[in-house]
């Protein structure tokens, strides 16, 4: 592990967001591994809510597939880890409140949750599966090729 990825670690764990994670994982009857990068990889996710195929809670990367599926996703798996270091920025828990947030606003701008999310654009929209909806204005005649 690299030192922003131990830093990230013991970030999530101090905010209990990992702890978090591993609580809704057990519940939710998944199988846990150990993963890279600092990462727990939990494993065959049936319940319902979220729709996604994937989602982290603090270090944890929870997936509808298993683990091994999901590590031979490196894409995929980086959009998550992605996630997890986001946990760790806003301090655990205020981090769901602010994606949210970001899902409304993208909602309201393009029609979707993830193309003007700014959580989504930062993990990378292609690698977590969504499409960027979000339609170009062209730019002024003579602007040079800056697009407003």
């Amino acid at each position: 592990m690299t030192a922003a990825q131990r830093v990230r670690k013991v970030a999530n764990l101090a905010n209990g967001t990992t702890l978090l994670g591993l609580v809704l994982a057990w519940m939710a009857g998944t199988a846990i591994r150990g993963g890279p990068r600092g990462l727990i990889i939990a494993g065959g996710y049936a319940w319902r809510l979220p729709a996604a195929g994937a989602f982290a809670v603090g270090n944890m990367v929870l997936c509808r597939i298993g683990a091994e599926a999901l590590m031979a996703n490196p894409a995929l798996l980086g959009h998550e880890e992605k996630h997890c270091s986001h946990y760790a920025w806003c301090l655990g828990l205020p981090f769901l409140p602010l994606y949210f947030l970001a899902a409304g606003w993208s909602l309201l701008r393009t029609g979707n949750p993830a193309s003007a999310n700014f959580f989504e654009r930062h993990a990378g929209l292609a690698a977590g599966g969504y499409v960027d909806t979000r339609s170009p204005v062209p730019a002024p005649h003579n602007a040079g090729g800056i697009e407003v």
